[in-house]
């Protein structure tokens, strides 16, 4: 059980592929999509996909050095708000621990798939190349981001739960349906100045590719044009102004876990939220009512421009949707920790309020019950004590207290700078004292894993 937390607090480098032929690669595939839904008679013209696709650059394109503990952790941090606390349980605060036994360091020396992470059962598949891939795909999004802003704070956001507030079809469970949108939302941030956005989609798959697999059939460059039509589906303020990350992620690529990614340029800024009044962080959220069908409109060279379907946050609206992230962040933070009832202060009707302010029955929900110093640092969260291999082991999630409290009394503007201040004062190591791995945030957040004494046999239930 000791190898198994040692290897999840093991840095491993994962391959990153970003490259011109990687974009003519996808374009490719992206023109087979096109043909594909012709002949079944399902479009008539060619898919809108987000222009100007180019590889990353510089540091950007570099290994992505990470434990499997962060990468977890990453995981986690941005999918506490997951279906916005409908049936929200252990299961789903905890969804990454599944795969604590499917990495490690592979032949190569790059991260790769344990043998167990190898053959999931069939049922489980999919949804090994969805999670897993989100992690890996969203730890290069923040590490990208992060290059880009060193100075800032970054949040990663479920798009889902952001675009709720806004774009809600009616009915007894507002939702999004079908409609085609990114994965996630990160934004840098800097208290008192203005935020840039990022839309990132990111998937998964377990395709064994080789030197005869056609470009066509790539699972990597059909995931990633589509992530282009999906990405090319948000716009702030006007059409093609949001710059996106989208990432493919081979789990059984021959040289190890290998990370597919593009991006698209873009400036869009988000305006410097108000500290006090209707524009701060620490208002009440009202919802909107958004256009989504024929809201984008796309220019055309010596020609009237046309109009697609989207999801456009109005220029008018920037200032409103800032104020979004922000609180959803807040509440993802505070779900993060285990909070309950309070979580529901920062989230509208449509993304889930009455189901935070409810109670949940015994047994299903995560709660703030546990208090560990960690380092000089006392953090606040939520615990679970689950078996790996018929060892009991103990996974803690939490947030550092004076961030917590202050997220409590609904204070976000004083928990952002707050956080800014307090970002480099946390430790960088992957393991602690009494713990096996750990993963801290620069945010405030930690989540540990440890092996828990044995139990005498009088204590067995």
């Amino acid at each position: 059980m000791k190898e198994v937390l040692d290897r999840l607090s093991t840095k491993n480098p994962v391959r990153i592929n970003s490259t011109a032929a990687l974009v003519a690669d996808t374009n490719k595939a992206a023109a087979a999509i096109d043909r594909q839904r012709a002949r079944k008679q399902d479009q008539k013209e060619p898919s809108a996909r987000k222009p100007g696709l180019g590889a990353l650059q510089g540091a950007d394109r570099q290994d992505l050095v990470i434990t499997p503990w962060d990468l977890l952790g990453s995981f986690a941090r941005a999918t506490t708000l997951a279906r916005q606390g409908r049936g929200r349980g252990l299961a789903e605060h905890w969804q990454g621990l599944k795969y604590c036994q499917a990495l490690a360091t592979g032949p190569g020396g790059h991260m790769a798939l344990t043998d167990e992470g190898q053959s999931p059962e069939l049922s489980y598949r999919a949804m090994q190349a969805r999670e897993l891939g989100r992690a890996f795909g969203l730890a290069v999004a923040e590490r990208t981001v992060r290059n880009r802003f060193p100075d800032h704070m970054i949040s990663t956001l479920e798009a889902e739960a952001i675009l709720l507030a806004g774009f809600a079809r009616s009915g007894p469970r507002p939702s999004l349906g079908a409609r085609p949108r990114p994965d996630f939302f990160i934004e840098a941030w800097r208290p008192g100045e203005p935020s840039r956005i990022f839309a990132v989609t990111v998937n998964g798959n377990h395709q064994k590719a080789n030197k005869r697999t056609a470009k066509a059939d790539r699972s990597a460059f059909k995931q990633l044009a589509r992530g282009s039509e999906r990405a090319e589906h948000f716009h702030l303020a006007e059409w093609n102004t949001t710059p996106c990350l989208l990432m493919s992620t081979e789990l059984l690529a021959l040289g190890g876990i290998t990370v597919n990614a593009l991006q698209a340029p873009g400036e869009a800024v988000l305006p410097a939220s108000s500290v006090i009044g209707r524009g701060g962080a620490d208002a009440v959220l009202s919802e909107r009512n958004l256009v989504y069908a024929g809201a984008v409109k796309v220019p055309a060279d010596g020609r009237k421009g046309r109009t697609r379907d989207g999801f456009l946050i109005p220029r008018k609206e920037l200032g409103w949707f800032g104020q979004l992230l922000a609180r959803t962040g807040a509440a993802s933070q505070l779900a993060f920790a285990g909070a309950g009832t309070e979580i529901a202060q920062y989230l509208t009707g449509k993304q889930g309020h009455k189901h935070y302010e409810q109670q949940t029955f015994a047994g299903t929900s995560s709660v703030r019950d546990a208090r560990h110093t960690i380092g000089a640092t006392v953090y606040v969260g939520t615990d679970q004590v689950f078996r790996l291999n018929r060892v009991r082991v103990e996974a803690f999630s939490g947030i550092a207290e004076e961030l917590y409290d202050l997220l409590l009394k609904g204070q976000v503007e004083a928990y952002r700078a707050r956080a800014y201040a307090l970002r480099d004062t946390y430790p960088i190591s992957t393991t602690a004292p009494l713990w096996g791995p750990v993963s801290f945030g620069v945010d405030g957040t930690v989540m540990a894993l440890r092996i828990l004494p044995k139990q005498r046999e009088d204590e067995k239930p």
